[in-house]
Protein backbone atom coordinates (compact mmCIF):
# COMPACT_ATOMS: atom_id res chain seq x y z
CA UNK A 1 0.00 0.00 0.00
CA UNK A 2 1.88 3.25 -1.18
CA UNK A 3 1.84 6.19 0.83
CA UNK A 4 0.77 9.55 -0.34
CA UNK A 5 2.93 12.58 0.71
CA UNK A 6 2.00 16.16 -0.58
CA UNK A 7 4.33 18.94 0.24
CA UNK A 8 3.02 21.80 0.72
CA UNK A 9 3.21 25.36 1.79
CA UNK A 10 1.35 28.42 0.85
CA UNK A 11 4.55 30.71 1.18
CA UNK A 12 7.04 30.52 -2.44
CA UNK A 13 10.62 29.82 -2.20
CA UNK A 14 10.87 27.64 0.95
CA UNK A 15 12.20 24.34 -0.78
CA UNK A 16 9.44 22.58 -1.81
CA UNK A 17 10.15 21.62 -5.24
CA UNK A 18 13.74 21.30 -4.07
CA UNK A 19 12.39 18.53 -1.74
CA UNK A 20 10.20 17.09 -4.19
CA UNK A 21 12.99 15.98 -6.61
CA UNK A 22 15.14 14.90 -4.53
CA UNK A 23 13.78 13.05 -1.87
CA UNK A 24 11.82 10.98 -4.42
CA UNK A 25 15.42 10.62 -6.10
CA UNK A 26 16.63 9.27 -2.96
CA UNK A 27 13.86 6.89 -1.59
CA UNK A 28 14.39 5.84 -5.43
CA UNK A 29 17.96 5.26 -4.57
CA UNK A 30 17.30 3.43 -1.27
CA UNK A 31 15.14 0.95 -3.70
CA UNK A 32 11.70 2.25 -3.02
CA UNK A 33 9.33 2.52 -5.97
CA UNK A 34 8.67 6.13 -6.19
CA UNK A 35 6.24 8.49 -8.01
CA UNK A 36 6.48 12.39 -8.41
CA UNK A 37 3.40 14.24 -9.18
CA UNK A 38 4.16 17.89 -10.45
CA UNK A 39 1.06 19.69 -9.21
CA UNK A 40 2.46 23.20 -9.64
CA UNK A 41 1.74 25.29 -12.67
CA UNK A 42 5.15 26.50 -12.68
CA UNK A 43 6.29 23.03 -13.39
CA UNK A 44 9.61 23.11 -11.92
CA UNK A 45 9.70 19.78 -10.53
CA UNK A 46 9.02 18.27 -14.42
CA UNK A 47 11.94 20.38 -15.41
CA UNK A 48 14.30 19.91 -12.72
CA UNK A 49 13.68 16.33 -13.40
CA UNK A 50 14.89 16.46 -16.98
CA UNK A 51 11.88 16.67 -18.68
CA UNK A 52 11.12 19.76 -21.23
CA UNK A 53 8.00 21.06 -19.75
CA UNK A 54 6.86 21.89 -23.74
CA UNK A 55 6.86 18.15 -24.68
CA UNK A 56 4.46 17.54 -21.94
CA UNK A 57 0.78 16.28 -23.31
CA UNK A 58 -0.38 14.16 -20.71
CA UNK A 59 -0.04 15.46 -17.01
CA UNK A 60 -1.64 16.27 -13.90
CA UNK A 61 -4.17 19.13 -15.62
CA UNK A 62 -5.34 15.67 -17.83
CA UNK A 63 -5.39 13.66 -14.74
CA UNK A 64 -7.04 16.39 -13.01
CA UNK A 65 -10.02 17.18 -15.94
CA UNK A 66 -10.51 13.29 -15.54
CA UNK A 67 -10.05 13.22 -19.71
CA UNK A 68 -6.64 11.09 -19.26
CA UNK A 69 -6.38 8.22 -16.80
CA UNK A 70 -3.53 7.95 -14.63
CA UNK A 71 -1.51 5.34 -16.19
CA UNK A 72 -1.33 7.12 -19.13
CA UNK A 73 0.44 10.30 -17.42
CA UNK A 74 2.95 8.66 -16.40
CA UNK A 75 6.52 9.54 -17.51
CA UNK A 76 9.89 7.02 -16.63
CA UNK A 77 12.75 9.13 -15.34
CA UNK A 78 16.70 8.42 -15.53
CA UNK A 79 16.21 8.29 -11.67
CA UNK A 80 15.86 4.23 -10.48
CA UNK A 81 12.52 3.59 -9.39
CA UNK A 82 11.26 7.18 -9.93
CA UNK A 83 8.36 8.11 -12.06
CA UNK A 84 6.72 11.40 -12.72
CA UNK A 85 3.62 12.95 -13.74
CA UNK A 86 4.75 16.38 -15.20
CA UNK A 87 2.88 19.49 -15.18
CA UNK A 88 2.41 21.98 -17.82
CA UNK A 89 1.51 25.96 -17.93
CA UNK A 90 -1.98 24.67 -18.88
CA UNK A 91 -2.55 23.54 -14.82
CA UNK A 92 -3.08 27.44 -14.35
CA UNK A 93 -6.73 27.07 -15.90
CA UNK A 94 -7.53 23.40 -13.59
CA UNK A 95 -8.27 25.85 -10.62
CA UNK A 96 -11.21 28.15 -12.71
CA UNK A 97 -12.59 24.85 -14.41
CA UNK A 98 -13.00 23.05 -11.32
CA UNK A 99 -14.70 25.73 -9.42
CA UNK A 100 -17.92 24.68 -10.35
CA UNK A 101 -17.78 20.45 -10.75
CA UNK A 102 -19.04 18.83 -7.94
CA UNK A 103 -16.51 16.37 -5.49
CA UNK A 104 -13.94 19.46 -6.73
CA UNK A 105 -11.83 18.42 -4.27
CA UNK A 106 -11.54 14.46 -5.03
CA UNK A 107 -10.36 14.88 -8.17
CA UNK A 108 -6.88 13.86 -7.61
CA UNK A 109 -7.57 11.13 -4.95
CA UNK A 110 -9.72 9.74 -7.32
CA UNK A 111 -7.39 9.41 -9.79
CA UNK A 112 -5.09 7.89 -7.68
CA UNK A 113 -6.73 5.39 -6.62
CA UNK A 114 -5.64 2.59 -9.28
CA UNK A 115 -2.07 2.97 -9.15
CA UNK A 116 -1.84 3.79 -5.02
CA UNK A 117 -0.71 0.25 -4.22
CA UNK A 118 1.68 0.15 -7.52
CA UNK A 119 4.30 2.44 -5.05
CA UNK A 120 6.02 2.98 -1.76
CA UNK A 121 5.66 6.33 -1.99
CA UNK A 122 4.08 9.00 -4.06
CA UNK A 123 4.57 12.36 -3.42
CA UNK A 124 3.17 15.51 -4.48
CA UNK A 125 5.13 19.15 -5.17
CA UNK A 126 2.21 21.62 -4.33
CA UNK A 127 1.94 25.01 -5.98
CA UNK A 128 3.30 28.10 -3.19
CA UNK A 129 -0.87 28.67 -2.89
CA UNK A 130 -3.83 27.29 -0.69
CA UNK A 131 -6.05 27.24 -3.76
CA UNK A 132 -8.09 24.28 -5.09
CA UNK A 133 -4.65 22.57 -6.41
CA UNK A 134 -3.43 22.25 -3.22
CA UNK A 135 -6.66 21.27 -1.78
CA UNK A 136 -7.09 18.50 -3.68
CA UNK A 137 -3.13 17.51 -2.88
CA UNK A 138 -3.95 17.71 0.49
CA UNK A 139 -7.61 15.26 0.30
CA UNK A 140 -5.80 12.92 -1.89
CA UNK A 141 -2.70 12.49 0.48
CA UNK A 142 -2.11 10.72 3.84
CA UNK A 143 0.21 13.04 5.26
CA UNK A 144 2.04 16.28 4.51
CA UNK A 145 5.30 17.49 4.95
CA UNK A 146 5.82 21.21 5.57
CA UNK A 147 9.80 22.97 4.56
CA UNK A 148 10.09 25.97 6.54
CA UNK A 149 13.01 28.15 5.74
CA UNK A 150 15.84 29.06 8.18
CA UNK A 151 15.31 32.96 7.45
CA UNK A 152 13.34 35.11 8.91
CA UNK A 153 9.51 35.27 7.96
CA UNK A 154 9.68 31.49 8.86
CA UNK A 155 6.59 30.84 10.88
CA UNK A 156 5.16 33.53 8.65
CA UNK A 157 2.04 32.06 7.45
CA UNK A 158 2.74 28.65 9.04
CA UNK A 159 -0.62 29.01 11.30
CA UNK A 160 -2.67 29.76 7.96
CA UNK A 161 -1.15 26.33 6.60
CA UNK A 162 -2.21 24.65 9.60
CA UNK A 163 -5.21 25.95 9.81
CA UNK A 164 -6.11 24.98 6.29
CA UNK A 165 -4.54 21.18 7.14
CA UNK A 166 -7.31 21.48 10.08
CA UNK A 167 -9.97 22.19 7.87
CA UNK A 168 -9.76 19.99 5.11
CA UNK A 169 -9.11 17.00 8.30
CA UNK A 170 -12.26 18.22 9.18
CA UNK A 171 -14.12 17.94 5.88
CA UNK A 172 -12.07 16.20 3.71
CA UNK A 173 -9.89 14.07 4.69
CA UNK A 174 -9.90 13.37 8.48
CA UNK A 175 -6.81 10.44 8.10
CA UNK A 176 -4.21 13.38 6.96
CA UNK A 177 -1.40 13.43 9.01
CA UNK A 178 1.55 15.73 9.57
CA UNK A 179 4.55 13.93 8.54
CA UNK A 180 6.83 16.64 9.87
CA UNK A 181 8.31 19.79 9.41
CA UNK A 182 11.41 20.22 7.77
CA UNK A 183 14.13 23.10 8.27
CA UNK A 184 15.77 24.35 4.61
CA UNK A 185 18.01 26.77 3.52
CA UNK A 186 20.14 26.71 6.83
CA UNK A 187 23.55 27.91 7.45
CA UNK A 188 25.36 27.43 10.53
CA UNK A 189 26.93 30.43 10.27
CA UNK A 190 24.28 32.80 10.15
CA UNK A 191 22.60 33.29 14.01
CA UNK A 192 19.09 34.06 12.43
CA UNK A 193 19.50 30.25 11.16
CA UNK A 194 20.17 28.66 14.00
CA UNK A 195 17.13 31.07 16.08
CA UNK A 196 14.65 29.82 13.84
CA UNK A 197 15.65 26.00 14.49
CA UNK A 198 15.77 26.83 17.81
CA UNK A 199 12.19 28.19 17.59
CA UNK A 200 10.57 25.59 15.45
CA UNK A 201 11.97 22.88 17.72
CA UNK A 202 10.66 24.63 20.31
CA UNK A 203 7.20 24.83 19.37
CA UNK A 204 6.49 21.84 17.63
CA UNK A 205 9.37 19.58 19.00
CA UNK A 206 8.71 15.75 17.70
CA UNK A 207 6.51 17.35 14.50
CA UNK A 208 10.06 18.31 13.22
CA UNK A 209 12.35 16.09 11.12
CA UNK A 210 15.55 15.49 12.72
CA UNK A 211 17.25 15.94 9.05
CA UNK A 212 17.90 19.59 8.19
CA UNK A 213 18.52 20.88 4.96
CA UNK A 214 21.75 22.87 4.75
CA UNK A 215 22.43 25.80 2.24
CA UNK A 216 24.44 24.29 -0.46
CA UNK A 217 25.23 25.15 -4.06
CA UNK A 218 25.39 21.68 -5.65
CA UNK A 219 21.56 21.58 -4.98
CA UNK A 220 21.25 24.99 -6.35
CA UNK A 221 22.44 24.03 -9.43
CA UNK A 222 21.33 20.87 -10.15
CA UNK A 223 17.55 21.88 -11.26
CA UNK A 224 19.57 23.73 -14.47
CA UNK A 225 20.78 20.18 -15.72
CA UNK A 226 17.73 18.95 -15.13
CA UNK A 227 18.77 16.46 -12.29
CA UNK A 228 18.63 15.73 -8.85
CA UNK A 229 21.09 16.19 -6.36
CA UNK A 230 21.71 11.96 -6.26
CA UNK A 231 22.30 12.25 -9.99
CA UNK A 232 24.39 15.70 -10.20
CA UNK A 233 26.68 15.16 -6.96
CA UNK A 234 26.07 12.29 -4.94
CA UNK A 235 28.80 13.11 -2.65
CA UNK A 236 27.42 16.83 -1.66
CA UNK A 237 26.19 18.00 1.24
CA UNK A 238 22.63 18.26 -0.42
CA UNK A 239 22.71 14.80 -1.01
CA UNK A 240 23.55 13.21 2.23
CA UNK A 241 21.00 15.72 3.81
CA UNK A 242 18.37 14.53 1.54
CA UNK A 243 19.34 10.68 2.19
CA UNK A 244 19.13 11.35 5.26
CA UNK A 245 15.66 12.55 5.46
CA UNK A 246 14.61 9.64 3.19
CA UNK A 247 15.99 7.28 5.76
CA UNK A 248 14.09 8.75 8.29
CA UNK A 249 10.79 8.50 6.66
CA UNK A 250 11.37 5.33 5.62
CA UNK A 251 12.39 4.00 9.27
CA UNK A 252 8.78 6.35 10.51
CA UNK A 253 6.94 4.29 8.01
CA UNK A 254 8.18 0.94 8.63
Amino acid sequence: MGKIIAIANQKGGVGKTTTSINLAASLGVLEKKVLLIDADPQANATSGIGIDVEDVDIGTYQLLEHSNSVKEAIIKTDTPNLDIIPAHIDLVAIEIELVDKESREYMLKGALAEIKDDYDYILIDCAPSLGLLTLNALTAADAVIIPIQCEYFALEGLGKLLNTIKSVQKIHNEALDIEGLLLTMYDSRLRLSNQVVEEVQKHFNNMVFQTIIQRNVRLSEAPSYGESIINYDASSKGASNYLSLAKEIINKNS
